[in-house]
C-alpha cells in the first residue's frame, strides 16, 4: 500500500530537474511537462497545495541563443539564464492557465534564505500565494546568483544552497510542507551504482540518512551518482524539518501521478524530526563565514545535555563573523556537529577563549551575555 504520509500530504513541493524537463534531442519535453501539470492540477482539485521548483533556464537560453555547447564562462551562463527563464515561465504559465490555474514566478538567491528578515518575508509571500490558490513556480535567480553555476566555496564561506535539490528542500522546510517530490532521470536511491553493479537494488524506504546511506550513494563524489549526493543533502534538510521526501524517475510515463498510488516506484525518505522554524533556518538556511572549536566537555554538554556554549568550552576560532551570525561548532577533530547564532564577534570570541563567564567583562570591557551561543539558538546536526 502507498504510504499514508504520501497519500495524506496536503502541501506538496515538486522539484523538476533539467534532465526531466528537456528532451533527448534538446529543447523542452513538452508532452512530459504538460503531463506533469495535468497531474498537479488533479491533485490541486483534491485540495492539495502545490509548489513547483524548476530547473532548465540555462539550457533553454543556450538553445535560444544558438549555442551548440554549454558555455563555461559564468557570465555567459547568466545571460543564458536570463533568456531561458522567460521561455521556461511562459510554458508553465500557458500550461497551467489552460488547466484553469494561476501561476506566480519567484526567483531566489541565497540571501533570501541567509538574511532572516528576507527569509521570513519569503515565507509570508509564498504562504499568501498558496492561500490565494496560486501555484508558485520557483527557480534560483541564476542571472545574479552564481552559486549554482559553479562549485562555490570561496574564502571559507559555506553557502546555504548551490543547486535546486537543496533549494527545494529549503522551500519545503520553510513552508512546513508535508511532502517533497524530486523527479529526476533516476529511479531512486540504490544500494550500489546500478550502472556498474547489475545486482544493485533499489532502496524503497529510508528512515534516516546515515553515513552508510551516503557511502552507498557515492557521497564523496563531486557529481554524486546521477546527482544523488545533492538529493541526499536535500533529504537531510526536508526530513529534519518534518517533511517526507520522494525520489522518482520523472522520465517514466505517469511518474508524478504514480507517486500517490500503490504503483509508486522510487525511494521514500521518512521524516526524522520536526524542528521549529527558527532552528530549521539556523541549521540549513544560512551562509556560514566562520566557526568555533570546542573541547570534549563542551561537546558532551551540547550534544547530551542541550546546554549553551560558554567561553570556557571554546578552544579555537576560525573565519570572521559578527554578533547574530550563524556559525559552525566543531569538535576537537575538526568535525562540525552543530550550528548556532553567536552572541559575540569572532574578534571577541578570540579574546575570551577558555574564560569563565565572570571573566568576560574584564577581557572585553563589558559583557552582554554569559553564553557565547544560547541553547535556544543551537542546533545539533
Amino acid at each position: 500500500m502507498v504510504q499514508e504520509l504520501i497519500k495524506n500530504a496536503k502541501r506538496i513541493v515538486f522539484k523538476f530537474g533539467t534532465n526531466v524537463l528537456t528532451a533527448d534531442e534538446g529543447g523542452l519535453a513538452l508532452s512530459r511537462i504538460y503531463a506533469f501539470m495535468e497531474d498537479m492540477a488533479r491533485l490541486k482539485a483534491k485540495g492539495k497545495e502545490i509548489i513547483v521548483i524548476t530547473s532548465g533556464a540555462v539550457g533553454l537560453g543556450a538553445q535560444r541563443l544558438g549555442l551548440k555547447e554549454m558555455p563555461d564562462l559564468v557570465s555567459i551562463k547568466q545571460a543564458c539564464a536570463a533568456v531561458g527563464q522567460c521561455r521556461l515561465m511562459k510554458f508553465y504559465e500557458d500550461g497551467f492557465a489552460a488547466l484553469g490555474l494561476t501561476t506566480a514566478q519567484v526567483l531566489l538567491t541565497e540571501d533570501d534564505f541567509s538574511i532572516r528578515p528576507r527569509y521570513l518575508s519569503l515565507r509570508d509571500t509564498l504562504s499568501r500565494l498558496l492561500e490565494l490558490g496560486v501555484v508558485p513556480i520557483i527557480n534560483q535567480n541564476d542571472t545574479v546568483s552564481t552559486n549554482e553555476l559553479r562549485a562555490y566555496k570561496q574564502n571559507g564561506v559555506k553557502v546555504c544552497f548551490s543547486d535546486n535539490d537543496k533549494l527545494s528542500a529549503l522551500v519545503a522546510g520553510g513552508l512546513d510542507a508535508d511532502l517533497l517530490v524530486i523527479l529526476s532521470d533516476i529511479n531512486g536511491l540504490y544500494n550500489a551504482d546500478p550502472r556498474k553493479d547489475k545486482n544493485a537494488k533499489l532502496i524503497t524506504e529510508v528512515k534516516q540518512v546515515t553515513p552508510e546511506i551516503e557511502a552507498a550513494a557515492g557521497g564523496a563524489s563531486k557529481r554524486g551518482r546521477g546527482g544523488m549526493r545533492t538529493k541526499l543533502e536535500a533529504a537531510k534538510v526536508a526530513t529534519h524539518a518534518g517533511c517526507a521526501m520522494v525520489i522518482a524517475n520523472g522520465k517514466k510515463p505517469g511518474a508524478l501521478g504514480r507517486v500517490f498510488t500503490d504503483e509508486f516506484e522510487g525511494t521514500l525518505f521518512k521524516p526524522v524530526a520536526d524542528l521549529p522554524g527558527k532552528k530549521v533556518w539556523i541549521a540549513y538556511s544560512t551562509n556560514m563565514t566562520g566557526g568555533v572549536t570546542v573541547n570534549s566537555g563542551a561537546f558532551k554538554a551540547l550534544t547530551q545535555k542541550g546546554a549553551s556554549l560558554l567561553a570556557a568550552g571554546m578552544t579555537g576560532v576560525a573565519g570572521e563573523f559578527d554578533v547574530g551570525d550563524i556559525i559552525g561548532i566543531f569538535d576537537e577533530s575538526g568535525v562540525e556537529f552543530a550550528k548556532g547564532m553567536v552572541n559575540y564577534s569572532s574578534g571577541d570570541c578570540a579574546k575570551i577563549l577558555g574564560c569563565q563567564s565572570e571573566e568576560i567583562a574584564k577581557k572585553l570591557g563589558g559583557k552582554n551575555y554569559d553564553e557565547v551561543i544560547h541553547r535556544d539558538n543551537i542546533v545539533v546536526l
